[in-house]
């Protein structure tokens, strides 16, 4: 999880460092493209950063979690310190295992557990670039355009997500129903903050309603930032998209945000990819709605967490057949590797074109 969460590209340049003392020019593009720096002569400082700024993460997240592990549950100190370290590293790296069979339902309505695990995966969700500005200054002013998009969509999207997830949830007595309020904001709130990619859950996913299955599908497929350890399509994509449609209804010409303008690459680029990864889970959920017989809203739930590398389920992934199990499987190697690797291409064909020919509209709608 560790060598997953600072991601294969950033491990080999800073083996690359630690072995020459060099970095070649094609090791600082890869660098580059990973930790979405615009300086090629700050890639060390930034694989260094990285680095330094995920074991911070997971060392204060491992202590709060030991403590807490040891002073209400009881736990045997070293038991404490490995399952406190085990799910801090988890939840920063989105990844979404526990060491215990119940998985986090014994966790709920603890905020000592719940509260820094989620702020682990919000962290390790937002992306490094992000981070790295937020560390330089925090007035939006100053921001860059990725940090104003990530900041704001994923702010968004937790509020409106715990206010939905709750609301949807707070009469189901298989899941928050039983719970005090205090309890249910709490579950909507990390309930809202594990489908950008960090998988945990405080209720049987299972026992959940349709209507919260559809939410979470929506923020599965979103995701969390770029150069992240998140998956999803990025709330970088979802948020520029929004942006365009705003300053289309709007009827303007140029995308602004803050005081820059986006350029038009930039934009096609965020459209491409929702739109192949809108077409990717289409077809693999028709693909596992014929190798497996399960209703739709199950199927298309397994299709985006595994899109998403989420990993929560609605519990029929151990059954599906040896077909649906390699269809999930690749669609978590394509969710984890696929926007990051098809972007970069994207901009790397770019080529400018020496003429333009004459323009002619198209019937819309």
């Amino acid at each position: 999880m560790q060598i997953g969460g600072l991601s294969i590209m950033t491990v080999a340049s800073l083996l690359v460092v630690l072995v020459s003392r060099r970095l070649g020019l094609r090791a600082r593009l890869a660098a580059q493209a990973q930790s979405g720096n615009l300086d090629l002569s700050d890639v060390r400082r930034v694989l260094r950063n990285v680095v330094l700024f995920s074991l911070a993460g997971e060392a204060v997240t491992a202590v709060v979690l030991g403590l807490r592990l040891a002073v209400g549950y009881d736990a045997e100190p070293a038991a404490a310190v490995w399952e406190g370290l085990f799910l801090a590293v988890s939840a920063f790296n989105n990844g979404g295992f526990v060491l215990r069979p119940e998985g986090m339902t014994g966790f709920a309505g603890d905020p000592w557990i719940l509260l820094p695990v989620a702020l682990a995966v919000i962290a390790g969700g937002l992306g490094f670039p992000v981070i790295f500005d937020l560390f330089r200054s925090w007035r939006p002013v100053s921001w860059s355009v990725t940090t104003r998009i990530t900041v704001l969509t994923s702010g968004a999207l937790l509020a409106v997500g715990t206010v939905l997830l709750s609301a949807l949830e707070c009469g189901n007595r298989a899941t928050v129903g039983p719970m005090g309020i205090g309890g249910k904001v709490l579950a909507g709130f990390f309930s809202a903050v594990m489908p950008r990619s960090g998988g945990f859950s405080v209720v049987d996913v299972g026992s959940m309603t349709p209507e919260t299955w559809l939410a979470t599908d929506v923020l599965m497929f979103i995701g969390g930032g770029s150069a992240s350890t998140a998956g999803g399509i990025k709330v970088t994509t979802f948020g520029l998209l929004a942006v365009v449609l705003w300053a289309e209804v709007r009827g303007e010409t140029d995308v602004d945000v803050g005081r820059r303008s986006i350029p038009v690459n930039n934009q096609r680029q965020a459209l491409a990819v929702a739109l192949l990864g809108v077409g990717l889970a289409m077809v693999s959920t028709f693909v596992l709605l014929g190798v497996t017989g399960e209703d739709l809203d199950r199927v298309l739930f397994e299709v985006l967490s595994a899109l998403g590398t989420v990993g929560l389920s609605t519990g029929i992934t151990s059954d599906l057949p040896a077909a649906g199990k390699v269809v999930l499987i690749v669609l978590m190697f394509l969710g984890r590797l696929g926007p990051l690797v098809l972007a970069s291409a994207l901009a790397l064909r770019e080529r400018p074109r020496r003429y333009q020919r004459p323009e002619e509209r198209t019937i819309i709608g």
